[in-house]
């Protein structure tokens, strides 16, 4: 049955609290569409391709962890821009984005999905903090932990892509540090809290040695292939509560 979309933003501002979390950009609802939805398509990035794959499954809400605008406002509409936000209004579709807050959950949240992925046990410690919130995950392996192939296996099969990899702590992995996405800052905050390894998106060119220095390991899944859990989740929890149709978007990036 149809869902106002005011139903469904302020059970994603309950469930997410978007207003804990000084952002790189707006959360919750970015661009209107029809008031009432029975579908919903969720994607990793907003993009023209996600947006078409969107309208021919005859979606109502787009819900996205990257949305379309970033900074303090949308600025000067490109043509780039104005054919994404044409696709959406010509097929009278909604679009939604959820970025830090969709990181930081502790059920949904990208970094507690990945955690569960690879068989450890998310702690109840903070970790990754911005701006006064954790966004990040620390996590343990049971009993004395896997050795260090076995948890890049895991990584491998999780994302479904090969992970850039720097070994440069223990055999055993016992304790892992998250940080989704572009999270490669905080691998000096992953040492320090004693985490045998970090587990990212995206690499930098100062992390081999970084990593070495710290006697830490270093994996970089994919920025996308790291984010696919939460905004997966969050509409599979969507279509749960309110009877909605939920359908998850793959647009691969090797990033």
């Amino acid at each position: 049955m149809p869902t106002p979309i005011t139903e469904i933003l302020a059970e994603l501002d309950d469930l997410l609290e978007p207003g804990r979390f000084q952002d790189y950009g707006p959360n919750g609802l970015q661009v209107p569409g029809p008031h009432d939805i029975s579908t919903v398509a969720t994607g990793v990035s907003a993009s023209a391709e996600l947006f078409e794959l969107a309208a021919a499954e005859q979606a109502d809400l787009v819900l996205v962890h990257h949305g379309l605008f970033w900074g303090s406002g949308p600025g000067p509409i490109d043509v780039q821009l104005k054919r994404r936000l044409q696709l959406l209004f010509d097929a009278d579709m909604a679009l939604a984005a959820y970025h830090l807050p969709l990181d930081a959950h502790p059920r949904l949240g990208n970094n507690a999905l990945l955690a569960q992925a690879l068989g450890a046990e998310c702690l109840d410690e903070p970790f990754g903090l911005h701006v006064g919130e954790t966004i990040g995950t620390l996590a343990r392996f049971p009993g004395d932990g896997i050795p260090i192939s076995e948890l890049v296996s895991r990584a491998q099969t999780v994302t479904e892509r090969e992970p850039l990899v720097f070994e440069a702590g223990p055999a055993q992995v016992r304790t892992i540090a998250l940080v989704t996405g572009g999270g490669v800052d905080y691998l000096g905050e992953a040492a320090r809290a004693g985490a045998d390894a970090f587990v990212t998106g995206e690499p930098s060119e100062r992390v081999m040695a970084q990593a070495r220095e710290l006697a830490i390991h270093f994996i970089a899944a994919g920025h996308y292939a790291t984010e696919t859990f939460g905004v997966r989740a969050l509409g599979q929890h969507l279509g749960d509560r309110f009877g909605l149709r939920h359908v998850f978007l793959d647009v691969p990036n090797p990033i």
